[in-house]
């Protein structure tokens, strides 16, 4: 893959961002607890507006992650074992910060028999035993295809589990070589048949040299498998080593991406530049419940 070529970004992803006293306090207290973000280990671009806040997506099981995905800043490497107190520290967090929403995500473990899922199940259990009435949503890895760990996570009853398919399927051998589009699917409606009532989720990048009509495709294979919610956002290269971005999607393709998922009955979508797949996840979720 050659170097990514340096692209300006153009004026609807210019923005200015104002500093809460809040975003330094949420700092702090992940550092009290040694725990982890994704907002702070993928350089999401939304990390001051959610700290601000006061919320968070946790990133559970390390900081370093199995496979090399090319648009991903975190990096991969030798693991450690799972920490058996996390769980309650993530709890802990919830719990001082007052959240009602929470989105728990991990790095992708394969070298962990289950995939990690038994540590997914006693965090989502150690928050619910804290808080009864937090609402707990999973953005999980493929688990390799194993039936049996996607089953211990939802066995502990999260409110949304979230698995993203990232890009379209063509990309896949650049963008995501360790992976596999048709398991993720597979994923997503194992995880209806298992619990119909669960309400699932994916996300997806557009920036990346997917087709327009590629991503029409996507939307159809989500909803095939019962996909309830969408996100959609614009891929931004953490580095020079990453896959480059080939488009900034114009914010009216962006429009007309919801308009055709809306048509095709996603339950809830958001869509836009900034939007990543656990931003104002609470609010995706209120409308998939009918409660906006």
């Amino acid at each position: 893959m050659s170097a990514a070529v340096h692209k300006p970004k153009p004026v609807w992803l210019r923005r200015r961002l104002v500093l809460k006293s809040s975003a330094n306090e949420v700092s702090a207290l992940l550092r009290d607890l040694n725990l982890r973000t994704v907002c702070q280990g993928a350089h999401c671009p939304n990390q001051l507006e959610c700290f601000g806040n006061e919320t968070a997506t946790f990133m559970i099981l390390g900081e370093v992650c199995s496979r090399n995905c090319t648009f991903c800043a975190v990096p991969p490497g030798a693991h450690e074992p799972p920490q058996p107190d996390e769980p309650e520290r993530v709890a802990e967090a919830v719990k001082r910060l007052g959240l009602h929403y929470v989105v728990i995500t991990s790095v992708t473990r394969d070298d962990l028999a289950d995939g990690g899922a038994s540590h997914f199940a006693a965090t989502i259990e150690a928050i619910l035993s804290t808080r009864t009435d937090v609402l707990v949503e999973v953005l999980v890895p493929d688990f390799r295809g194993s039936h049996k760990g996607l089953a211990t996570v939802l066995e502990a009853q999260p409110s949304v589990l979230n698995h993203n398919v990232e890009t379209v399927s063509r990309l896949y051998p650049t963008v995501r070589p360790q992976a596999n589009y048709q398991r993720s699917l597979r994923l997503l409606a194992e995880a209806k048949r298992l619990d119909p009532k669960i309400i699932t989720k994916s996300g997806f990048m557009v920036g990346l040299g997917e087709k327009p009509e590629e991503v029409i495709a996507l939307l159809e294979d989500l909803r095939r498998v019962g996909c309830d919610l969408v996100t959609i956002g614009q891929y931004l290269c953490p580095s020079k080593d990453h896959h480059p971005v080939v488009e900034y999607v114009h914010p009216e393709r962006f429009d007309a991406y919801t308009q055709e998922a809306e048509r095709l009955g996603f339950r809830g979508v958001a869509a836009g530049p900034y939007v990543r797949s656990s931003y104002k996840a609470d609010n995706l979720y209120r409308k998939a419940r009918g409660m906006d």
